[in-house]
């Protein structure tokens, strides 16, 4: 499970680990978690950087029909995990 840094608009750097990730409709978004462990929080972030930029931008997606879609999407890859809303 690959871990990454981010830094927050404060300057703060988190770290997540990636459990997936996938693209839809030319958008990449990532499924990740503050823990390796079953009680981990997750949070799926949606990359808004400018294709040509080297490093991406995440944000979290907020959009609730958009977060119901990528949602399903991720409980379908990983068949294994139970994400709980």
């Amino acid at each position: 499970m690959e871990k990454i840094g981010f830094v927050s608009e404060d300057g703060k750097t988190e770290e997540f680990f990636v459990l997936e990730q996938t693209r839809v409709g030319g958008i990449s978004y990532i499924l990740v978690s503050d823990s390796t462990g079953d009680d981990g929080e997750c949070m799926i972030l949606k990359d808004t950087s400018p294709e040509e930029e080297k490093e991406a931008t995440y944000e979290p997606v907020e959009d609730e029909a958009e977060l119901t879609a990528v949602l399903k999407i991720f409980e379908e890859l990983l068949e294994d995990v139970s994400i709980e809303r």
